[in-house]
């Protein structure tokens, strides 16, 4: 597992029964967590907790405010700043374990610059972009694409926080038809981040489940890519997505390019000196020239 133990602003206090306490900033939030699956002290009776999110027996939930706190407020890692809102459906806005992704890219991309290279990156499934930040903040040149139009909105709002709003092209549409179109139009890229849901749905009523399509979706990204390419990333939350089954998905779909495919479980220590899991990742690095 690697995990990132240097973030500031955000932590774990403790975890048990299906639920986790985390410090973004000044704020006490407590979460529901599916890898939580053990017993610890009583989250709910702790002290100084703002708000504490709870599932609806009907579907969805809502966030129960115990103690006032902003709306939206920023949060920093390294050079790097967002915005965090508490959303529905438990979300804020910011996944902080990939940090552990944000350094590897940059640090590729950082590489590459001092070597004369001009990095263009496609990050699918973008969410607010936290991946597009980080590498647009080390130089790259970033295509953000998300069906979620507040996201991409979101993504933007972060980028002008981080300084490298310039850097970043905003793409409201479904992944696979953009894929699709820049195909036809013969563009390519140096690098593809993608972060694909367990299931979802287009703006127009497009259907994606990960078991049935990340496999022929990785592939037709494999037509993007330079000759070569600097790296391609795929992360996962999906229970049960082991990241070998993400090295495999890479090793068959990039075969064609030379290069180290490796795959890795993404976690966060807690203050209770456990890490929790917190998805997979498989990430392809190219031969350097």
């Amino acid at each position: 597992m690697r995990t990132v133990d240097d973030w500031q602003d955000y932590k774990i206090l403790a975890t048990s029964e299906g639920m986790k306490l985390e410090r973004w900033k000044d704020v006490i939030l407590l979460r529901p967590d599916p890898q939580v699956i053990w017993k610890g002290g009583d989250l709910y009776g702790r002290k100084g907790i703002h708000a504490v999110y709870r599932r609806s027996e009907k579907g969805g939930g809502g966030w129960d405010v115990r103690a006032q706190f902003p709306a939206e407020w920023t949060v920093c890692y390294r050079d790097l700043k967002f915005k965090i809102k508490p959303m529905g459906f438990k979300h804020t806005g910011l996944f902080p374990e990939q940090a552990v992704n944000w350094n590897a890219m940059r640090a590729l991309i950082e590489n590459a610059r001092a070597q004369g290279r001009e990095v263009k990156v496609l990050n699918l499934f973008a969410y607010t972009g936290g991946a597009s930040v980080a590498c647009a903040k080390s130089g790259a040149t970033v295509t953000h694409v998300d069906a979620a139009k507040g996201m991409v909105e979101r993504a933007g709002e972060n980028a002008r926080l981080s300084g490298v709003d310039s850097g970043i092209r905003y793409i409201v549409d479904d992944c696979m038809k953009f894929v699709a179109r820049e195909i036809r139009r013969g563009n390519r890229y140096d690098a593809v981040i993608m972060d694909p849901p367990s299931y979802g749905r287009g703006p127009n009523g497009e259907t994606w489940k990960i078991e049935e399509n990340l496999f022929s979706f990785v592939s037709d990204c494999a037509k993007l890519l330079v000759d070569n390419p600097l790296f391609f990333l795929i992360n996962s939350y999906t229970t049960g997505l082991q990241p070998e089954v993400l090295k495999n998905i890479l090793t068959l779909t990039l075969g064609g390019f030379e290069g180290v495919t490796e795959a890795y479980e993404v976690g966060i220590p807690t203050d209770e000196g456990i890490n929790l899991p917190c998805g997979a990742s498989g990430l392809f690095t190219g031969r350097r020239l």
